[in-house]
Order: C-alpha cells, then sequence, then structure tokens
C-alpha cells in the first residue's frame, strides 16, 4: 500500500506545514513586539519596563527567532524543489516571480531577526538584568534599542506585500509574453526590496515610527511591488 505521506508530494506537504507553523510563530510574535509590547514599553515605569525585558522578552524572543529560523528553512527546501522541477521556466511563470519577491523579502527578514534585531535585544535583557541586580544601565542599550526598532519595523514592513505575493505565487496568473526572460523583473524587485532593507541598516523609521503608519507603508509597498511587476512583465 502506498503511503502519501512518503511520496514526493508528502515531504511538500511536510515543509508547507513546518512552514506555516513556524512562519505562524514567527510573524506572530513580530506583529505582538510591534502592535502592542512596544507601546506597553512605552507606557510603563523603568521597573516595569526591566522587569519585562528580564522575563517576558526572553521566552518571547526564543519563540520568534527560531520560528524565523524554520519558517526559512522549510521556505528554502521548498523553493530548491520547485525550482528544480521548473528549471529555467522558474524565471519565466508567474510562480517564480511572485513567490522570488515574497522569498526575498522573507529571506532579509529572517537575516534582519538574527543579524540585527537579536543582538541588540541581547544588550537590552542583560541591561536589564544589571539594573534589577543593582548594577549601573549600559549606555549602549540606549543605542540599541532604536537600532533593533527600525530593523523590526521593516520586518512588518516586508511581511504584508509577503504574504500577498506567496498567496498569489500559486492563485493569480500573469499575462507573460512569449520569449520573457524574467532578468528584468527580477532585478527591479531585487533593487527596490534592497534599498529599503539599506534603509533598515543606515536609515530612519520616518512614517514607520507608528503603527499606523507602518501598516500603511507595507500596504503601500505592496502596491508598488504588484504595480512594478505587472509594469515590466
Amino acid at each position: 500500500m502506498d503511503i502519501a505521506l512518503f511520496t514526493q508530494d508528502g515531504l511538500m506537504m511536510i515543509l508547507r506545514w513546518i512552514h506555516f507553523f513556524a512562519g505562524v510563530a514567527w510573524i506572530g510574535h513580530l506583529y505582538y513586539f510591534n502592535f502592542v509590547q512596544g507601546s506597553f514599553m512605552a507606557e510603563v515605569e523603568a521597573p516595569v519596563k526591566n522587569q519585562a525585558f528580564s522575563k517576558l522578552v526572553p521566552k518571547a524572543l526564543w519563540w520568534f527567532r527560531y520560528g524565523a529560523l524554520f519558517t526559512f528553512l522549510s521556505g528554502a527546501a521548498m523553493l530548491s524543489i520547485v525550482a528544480s522541477e521548473l528549471g529555467p521556466e522558474f524565471m519565466r511563470s508567474s510562480y517564480g516571480i511572485f513567490i522570488y519577491t515574497g522569498a526575498l523579502m522573507g529571506t532579509i527578514m529572517f537575516l534582519n531577526v538574527w543579524l540585527i534585531i537579536w543582538p541588540k535585544q541581547q544588550i537590552l535583557i542583560a541591561n536589564a538584568n544589571t539594573v534589577i541586580a543593582g548594577g549601573a544601565a549600559n549606555p549602549e542599550a540606549a543605542k540599541a534599542g532604536p537600532v533593533a526598532l527600525l530593523a523590526s519595523r521593516t520586518n512588518v514592513l516586508f511581511s504584508i506585500p509577503l504574504l500577498f505575493f506567496m498567496g498569489a505565487s500559486r492563485h493569480l496568473n500573469l499575462s507573460i509574453p512569449e520569449n520573457f526572460s524574467g532578468a528584468g523583473v527580477f532585478s527591479a524587485v531585487t533593487v527596490v526590496i534592497l534599498l529599503l532593507e539599506l534603509n533598515a541598516i543606515k536609515g530612519k523609521l520616518g512614517p514607520m515610527t507608528t503603527v499606523k503608519g507602518v501598516i500603511h507603508c507595507g500596504l503601500a509597498l505592496l502596491v508598488f511591488l504588484y504595480a512594478l511587476i505587472e509594469i515590466v512583465v
């Protein structure tokens, strides 16, 4: 008797399930940090904030960063399988264009978590523990917070179009002309996303300072990227 789960389709189903589970944990905590915890921290006194950073934040960050890791790993595995099956057609298909757009943002978001947000949050957590123990505050903590916030807000910015393009990869078809190479649209999308990531590393919050602002920016980015794809294709 053939067992469906032990086939190529079964492998893809397992990877997709891991991707969904880890992705919900990751993005759910991303939205919690930005939509809930941020405003809470701004309203409470320093002792409460330090206790939150000491006891609550590390637990939430564990789910946050490992959710990001397993979302990335399962997504990369699925993408490599499908790309190998499609071959050159990957760059000439609606699936390839949409999934690349979403996957590029997802990859950058994953890197932001592990290379920017988590290291800076470690400084904030250590500072909180030091202050609670009666030590002096670390002046680096004041610098670490805004850096982590900008990267986190950028991840929220990317997450909105990311979810759209992940869904569009299987449920929306572009009118792709004959002899279409895909190089132009892939390059255009890459430049836009990398410029936004450059702002996450060296820039400013701007309109992403508020929750309302970052949601509006995310929706605007979704519309812009989709329009860009339609125009270039």
